[in-house]
């Protein structure tokens, strides 16, 4: 079975600027990777990272290229994870996000799942629509209004003070 994905780019323009790509549901999200890069016009000498989403493109459990991970904890990779097992019916949503001093993010969702067909190579662009800039679009980060209330903080408070500061200077 083929997945086509959607890859849109999350920018501010008038412009509407993705991508259609179709794809083994067999093979892993490093080729997805390597799809969009290509499909983008990337280098391809960039960190990148996925994100499980859900309806709300709500940023979930990350897939990484590369484990980069100083704990001992497991970091689940790219090269590790099958398309079928990471992305199906019930859970079509990813947010791509590549070059992290840049932060180019995409919103990439599975439009279908279609029968391959033969003679055509995968993983294969379908479709292109708009230029993407030369430099990432800038990103805005707004907390909603609810989220927490400057009133709650003490504005007196002085850093400088260590006397009537609540710890033990000497705890080592």
């Amino acid at each position: 079975m083929i997945y086509r994905f959607r890859v849109i780019l999350d920018n501010d323009t008038k412009e509407d600027i993705f991508r259609d790509i179709e794809i083994r549901m067999t093979d892993t999200l490093e080729d997805l990777h390597n799809s969009i890069v290509q499909a983008f016009g990337f280098d391809g000498s960039e960190m990148a990272s996925f994100y499980l989403s859900d309806d709300d493109w709500t940023q979930g459990e990350e897939i990484s290229l590369f484990d980069v991970s100083d704990s001992m904890d497991s970091v689940r990779l790219m090269n590790e994870s099958i398309l079928d097992d990471t992305v199906h019916k019930k859970q079509t949503k990813l947010i791509y996000i590549y070059d992290f001093l840049s932060m180019w993010t995409f919103f990439v969702e599975l439009a279908e799942i279609v029968d391959e067909e033969a003679g055509i190579d995968y993983p294969n662009l379908m479709f292109v629509h708009g230029q993407i800039p030369d430099a990432a679009p800038d990103k805005v980060f707004e907390a909603e209004d609810d989220d927490f209330d400057l009133d709650d903080y003490d504005d007196d408070f002085d850093v400088e003070d260590y006397d009537n500061l609540d710890f033990d200077e000497n705890w080592n």
